[in-house]
């Protein structure tokens, strides 16, 4: 549990075990992030003491860290959403609600998705350097408690006219690609907030990564951006560019700023992508679409 995420955690907590024990499960373990270990330590501790399932319990970065923890163990994770990302939630149409994402924890199916790897760090929605990095920063928790997703619109708004960068993106080892943008986004999953969809054939288990390259040309080409992925057309254009692959590496210049899962993570000239197919147990509501 993320305890900057929630307002009220004696209220949370009782609601939690309330539901749990309607289930027939007992009281949870329960293990509180910090600043210096946003979930990773915690879902260690929790399978040491022989957890089956772990719930995480706060935004995309709780739940970015507690995969991390359970990539390749067995042990599946529930998401118990709170904050406004939420873009696993969103993507995958998982509940909303504390009483059905505790019912999808102990009673739904267990799904097994991707996790994608950037230099070393695993993700499970996206990874990018450029405007969703600048835009990630820039976003204050304010302003996202204040108004929601809107915050991030505001936010991209004002890095519109941030100066591109030069870009070498190699596909599996094989497609380069040379352009001058804005943007390189690579997802396990295609929606940002608003419902906006970026990469609209990205799925969490086909074992492939989706990429987005945003190049403009000029300050009026954003207007073609913005419909092309309103519209969400597969027609070819240089200023959005789609491609997929298991790997991916991209080279800029100058460096810029990275982003994993909505935290950004540095600045750099690098950024080398995988995906690890199957990684993660995710427990779903049961009979959804898989």
């Amino acid at each position: 549990m993320n305890p900057t995420k929630v307002a009220e955690m004696d209220r949370h907590r009782e609601a939690v075990a309330a539901e749990l024990a309607r289930h027939g499960w007992d009281e949870p373990l329960w293990f509180e992030t910090t600043a210096e270990d946003p979930g990773v330590g915690m879902v260690k501790q929790a399978l040491a003491e022989g957890a089956d399932l772990v719930f995480s319990s706060g935004g995309d970065g709780t739940v970015r860290a507690c995969a991390e923890g359970l990539l390749d163990t067995g042990v599946p994770l529930a998401v118990l959403p709170v904050g406004t990302g939420n873009l696993l939630v969103r993507n995958l149409s998982l509940p909303g609600t504390l009483a059905e994402a505790v019912a999808a924890g102990v009673e739904g199916d267990t799904r097994a998705i991707d996790a994608g790897v950037i230099d070393g760090r695993p993700f499970v929605v996206m990874a990018g350097i450029g405007l969703d990095a600048a835009m990630a920063e820039s976003t204050s928790e304010g302003a996202k408690r204040r108004i929601g997703w809107l915050a991030y619109a505001g936010s991209i708004v004002k890095h519109l006219r941030d100066k591109p960068f030069d870009v070498t993106l190699r596909l599996d080892g094989r497609v380069t690609l040379r352009r001058r943008a804005m943007m390189v986004l690579v997802g396990n999953v295609g929606r940002l907030q608003g419902g906006l969809s970026l990469l609209p054939d990205a799925r969490p288990d086909d074992g492939e990564l989706d990429v987005l390259v945003l190049a403009p040309r000029r300050p009026s080409d954003w207007l073609r951006v913005v419909g092309h992925v309103l519209t969400r057309s597969r027609r070819y254009d240089r200023r959005v560019e789609r491609y997929t692959a298991a790997r991916v590496e991209v080279d800029v210049v100058p460096p810029v700023l990275h982003e994993c899962d909505g935290d950004t993570i540095g600045h750099g000239s690098h950024m080398s992508i995988e995906t690890r197919p199957g990684a993660l147990l995710l427990r779903v509501p049961r009979g959804s679409e898989s």
